[in-house]
């Protein structure tokens, strides 16, 4: 009897385990499966499947796999998977293609992804085509001062103001800058010694990822294009702007000739004294400087943008879109909503490559402490004032939210701007004479 009870309850238990793994099995198969596409080195793609599986542990009924693309060709692997048929269900896009997507009917219309009674994204992170919102920036990035707050103390200078209220015109920054710039004898730009062929250590440098160039365009009261996408960059104030920045070295000698610099120095250029300042995104924090804090033991501050006519900062934000293509538009739509939450991307805000989307993080004091209170960043009140409030109250979106065919404007105006950096013409001399390549690249061609 023993015996048989024994043979009875293995075979129970064979039958409970083959019930729990057809079970498994059905569950597996009712599961949809999406993909989405990213950028990214493999410690990325790590936090990213984190996050998929803690989306995967909260529902059964959507399966997300990761389709890694190379970042400097991200594009143009989705171009080749679109002519196979064999896009993505899901995935980020770079800002300045997003419209460009959109108008090839590429972007599916995802203005229904949030309801009335939701929070959703800032309406400046939307990107719209034809009245339509095709995608959301994953994050809210600004424009931002960061500087070398040793750099300040020792030569006995006010650094970069926090607030927007008490911003630099352009005027007191050029004046500011001067006093930070040192030739290799120690003299600064404003000494009758200074000599400017030697320099040791710039007032400021610029990130020359050429798009924030719209900025100063921008600060100065002017716009690359109207409402309406139209270009205007020909007026006289976004060619005054502009023409300032090429000031800064040729006249004022206090930042190296535009563009000559590279964007993923700023820690390094901090740290080994080429510059007091540095203007970039946000995005620095998590990217280079929290880093810097600690390997270099870098002391860095932030401060607001100074201003040339108006107080304001650009915001941008890596796009998450769902391909039209896709045959599970509502499970690809759940994801990205889900994925947008901050709560479900924490580690990218909590390291300082990402800012927060929503509104209420901005003005909800529990939630901007959540964030802003970070031993990574400077000091809580400088950081709420310099960025969670200049982001809130400042921030203007990027073109690229409006307009199409950025890219190719850009690479033109690029081409265009090439000799003004170099003291060999005029913003206001050359734009004019290329308006109508610029206007034709603005139609895509």
């Amino acid at each position: 009897m023993r015996k048989g009870t024994c043979l009875m309850s293995l075979a129970l238990a064979l039958a409970m385990l083959l019930s729990l793994a057809t079970g498994l099995t059905a569950l597996a198969e009712d599961r949809v499966t999406i993909t989405y596409s990213m950028w990214g080195d493999d410690e990325e793609v790590r936090v990213l499947q984190d996050t998929i599986n803690k989306f995967e542990s909260e529902q059964d009924k959507i399966h997300v796999e990761i389709v890694q693309i190379d970042r400097a060709d991200y594009v143009g692997t989705l171009n080749t998977r679109a002519a196979g048929n064999n896009l993505p269900d899901t995935g980020i896009m770079a800002e300045d293609a997003v419209l460009m997507w959109a108008e090839q009917g590429m972007l599916a219309d995802v203005s229904h992804m949030y309801g009335a009674d939701e929070a959703k994204p800032l309406d400046s992170l939307a990107f719209t085509y034809q009245g339509k919102t095709v995608g959301y920036s994953v994050a809210n990035e600004v424009l931002l001062t960061f500087y070398d707050r040793k750099a300040f103390k020792d030569a006995g200078v006010t650094p970069p103001p926090a607030s927007a209220d008490q911003a630099w015109d352009w005027d007191t920054f050029v004046d500011v800058a001067k006093q930070m710039t040192l030739d290799k004898n120690g003299n600064n730009a404003k000494s009758p010694n200074f000599d400017p062929n030697n320099i040791k250590r710039y007032g400021v440098m610029f990130c020359p990822d050429f798009w924030q160039l719209e900025e100063w365009s921008v600060s100065n009261g002017g716009a690359w294009y109207d409402k309406d996408g139209n270009v205007t960059i020909d007026s006289p104030e976004a060619m005054e702007g502009l023409q300032k920045i090429a000031d800064l070295a040729l006249v004022d000698h206090v930042a190296p000739q535009y563009g000559t610099n590279t964007a993923t120095t700023i820690d390094q250029d901090l740290v080994a004294g080429n510059c007091a300042m540095y203007v970039n995104g946000q995005w620095s924090i998590g990217v280079w400087l929290g880093k810097a804090r600690e390997t270099d033991a870098l002391d860095y501050g932030v401060g607001v943008l100074p201003y040339m006519k108006d107080k304001v900062t650009l915001n941008t934000g890596g796009v998450n879109v769902a391909f039209a293509t896709s045959k599970h538009p509502e499970e690809a739509m759940t994801w990205l909503k889900w994925y947008a939450k901050e709560e479900n991307s924490w580690g990218l805000i909590q390291s300082g490559i990402w800012m927060p989307v929503l509104s209420s993080y901005y003005t909800d004091e529990a939630l901007t402490h959540k964030w802003a209170d970070n031993p990574n960043f400077p000091p809580y009140d400088e950081y709420k004032s310099a960025v969670v409030d200049y982001a809130f109250k400042c921030a203007k979106p990027t073109s690229w939210y409006w307009v199409n065919n950025t890219n190719l404007f850009n690479d033109a105006l690029s081409t265009i701007l090439a000799p003004c950096w170099s003291g060999n013409a005029k913003v206001a001399d050359v734009i004019p004479q290329n308006i109508e390549a610029l206007k034709a690249a603005n139609q895509g061609n």
